[in-house]
């Protein structure tokens, strides 16, 4: 059975589906990917169920093989560096991994989250019905935790990818992390009319403190008008908790299960990832929308889906100098007086 080999793997490098769903109320957080949709793009390139397994990159970065065969992969992660045996590939791209061959992604100028899908199955053994890795509680993936140098992901029904290397083309991945849609509440009622609309205009300063736990926000502090302590109860992704300091906490997929800080508002499904990609530094405001938006913008997000990305082959740029010089690059010679 061909495999995927782990050759080098920086920090937060995971194997995620779409989550380990129906556990929430035993206190069992759902993990899945920072990015839902990234997620899912690179599964529909691969040929996959838009919920199969993928391996979630962070900007530690990764280095990965082909081991007992070639491999078939869709890499979606715009602002990444990635490479090929050392030559520049675009960040969306559908290639085949031959043995011998190695393929690198990088942190580059944007984006903190990309996925690498396999065409077939990465056979790993379900925990609670999903491989979701969830490293707090070490549940899912490879024995709970993050990859590392020298793991093998074997692939199952694993079918031919891409001939040669194409960048796939994803214009819905090109999103703007500076105004966040929320839904306000569910206890919005524990803030002022005047302190929701500073929430929400902002600007919040996106901490570089932040992981796959929760998304910290720096700015002025919102005040509470009743006091900052609930009856815990459950919280789902997107949920934006206001703790006493007043600092927005925005729970994100390795979030817990339940809480006891006011939630002023949730971000909106289809603006999850958006958010996720935002690196410590940037700054963004919320818009709040109408429930019936929220189905709206998710509806048209499943539309991208319907059918795989389109696909342009790549040519290659980076050809060296010494390359060039011992190429025969002049077809003849005119007389220029003729």
């Amino acid at each position: 059975m061909a495999a995927l080999v782990v050759e080098a793997s920086g920090p937060g490098i995971t194997l995620q589906d779409g989550g380990r769903h129906g556990y929430l109320r035993y206190g069992i957080t759902a993990a899945g990917p920072m990015d839902p949709l990234m997620h899912a793009t690179a599964n529909r390139a691969a040929g996959n169920p838009l919920d199969a397994t993928a391996v979630e990159v962070s900007t530690g970065g990764v280095t990965v093989t082909a081991a007992e065969g070639a491999v078939g992969l869709a890499l979606v992660a715009p602002g990444f560096r990635v490479a090929l045996d050392g030559a520049a590939l675009p960040g969306a791209v559908a290639l085949t991994l031959e043995p011998g061959r190695t393929l690198a992604v990088r942190a580059g100028d944007a984006g903190s989250w990309g996925y690498l899908a396999v065409s077939g199955r990465l056979d790993v053994a379900p925990v609670l019905g999903s491989t979701a890795t969830h490293t707090r509680s070490a549940l899912g993936g490879l024995d709970g935790r993050g990859l590392t140098a020298g793991d093998r992901l074997p692939v199952a029904e694993g079918r031919p990818g891409a001939a040669t290397p194409h960048r796939l083309v994803v214009p819905w991945l090109e999103r703007d992390a500076r105004l966040i849609r929320v839904v306000l509440g569910p206890q919005d009622d524990y803030f002022a009319p005047d302190q929701i609309a500073a929430f929400l205009t902002g600007p919040w300063t996106v901490s570089p403190r932040g992981d796959r736990m929760a998304c910290f926000l720096d700015g002025t502090p919102v005040k509470h008008a009743k006091g900052h302590d609930i009856v815990s109860d459950g919280v789902a992704m997107g949920a934006i908790q206001v703790p006493g300091n007043g600092l927005p906490i925005v729970l994100m997929a390795d979030r817990q299960s339940t809480g006891g800080y006011p939630k002023i508002a949730t971000v909106i499904g289809p603006d999850l990832g958006r958010l996720a990609q935002a690196r410590g530094g940037a700054r963004l405001a919320f818009r709040d929308v109408t429930v019936a938006e929220a189905v709206a913008a998710r509806k048209a997000e499943r539309d991208h889906l319907r059918e795989p990305a389109a696909r342009e082959p790549v040519v290659r740029t980076d050809f060296a100098s010494d390359f060039l010089l011992r190429l025969n690059l002049v077809g003849g010679v005119t007389d220029g007086r003729a």
